[in-house]
């Protein structure tokens, strides 16, 4: 078996759509509209999706609460530091900024406007090919 998508009950997946598209290079391979709003958000390769969706009838996480050690989404950048910086500027907020980790690995944490913790990492060896 394989891994379809993951879900996350979001307060506004129409707005957190469009910015993963702008932003982090995934297309709305989905879309539902009222009353979920749904959008599956396929990542470049086109193997992994990610579905935002608003069901008002279950809480939405606090994500701006949730450690990232908890949750986040990591994304593979080629140079994290000038990733980080861009998504700043589209809106996203720096957890910890970028730095080598013991594994000789770089990443930054960063949360997307909506809280939830995005990583950016650059693997010293890539996990999977």
């Amino acid at each position: 078996m394989k891994i379809e998508h993951l879900a996350l009950n979001v307060k506004d997946p129409v707005a957190m759509a469009d910015w993963y598209v702008a932003n982090l290079g995934m297309r709305i391979a989905r879309q539902e509209g009222a009353p979920v709003h749904a959008r599956f958000l396929a990542d470049s390769s086109g193997a992994v999706m990610l579905e935002v969706y608003h069901n008002a009838a279950e809480p939405v996480p606090d994500y701006f609460a949730m450690r990232p050690a908890t949750l986040h989404l990591a994304f593979c950048a080629q140079d994290v530091l000038a990733e980080a910086q861009r998504l700043v500027s589209a809106g996203a907020s720096v957890f910890s900024e970028p730095g080598q980790l013991p594994s000789g690995d770089t990443a930054a944490m960063l949360r997307d406007p909506w809280g939830l913790s995005v990583q950016l990492v650059r693997r010293a060896k890539p996990m999977l090919a």
